[in-house]
C-alpha cells in the first residue's frame, strides 16, 4: 500500500467517524413525527384554500357573478398556502 492509498484511507475513516458522531448527536426523526410533519404542510395548504373558497363564495353570492371571484381565491389561497408551508419547512432545518 503506498502513502497516497493510506492517506485516502485515513481520510475515509475520519469522514465515516464524523457521520456516526453527527448521526448520534442529531438522530433521525421517528415516523410519527415525520407523519405529524406532513400533516402540518397539509393543513398550512388547505386552511387558505378553504379561506379562498369562502370568501369567494360570498363575494360571488353578493355580486350574483358565477364563480367569478371564487376561482381566483382558491387559487390565491393556495398560493399563500404553499408560500406558508414553504416558510414553515425551511425553519424546521
Amino acid at each position: 500500500m503506498t502513502r497516497d492509498e493510506k492517506d485516502h484511507l485515513a481520510e475515509a475513516a475520519r469522514r465515516v467517524a464524523k457521520r456516526d458522531e453527527m448521526s448520534r448527536k442529531a438522530p433521525e426523526p421517528s415516523l410519527g413525527s415525520r407523519l405529524g410533519q406532513i400533516g402540518i404542510l397539509g393543513w398550512a395548504i388547505v386552511i387558505p384554500m378553504l379561506l379562498g373558497v369562502v370568501l369567494g363564495r360570498l363575494a360571488d353570492r353578493y355580486f350574483e357573478t358565477g364563480i367569478f371571484f371564487t376561482a381566483p381565491a382558491i387559487l390565491i389561497g393556495a398560493a399563500i398556502g404553499f408560500h406558508a408551508a414553504w416558510k414553515w419547512m425551511h425553519s424546521q432545518q
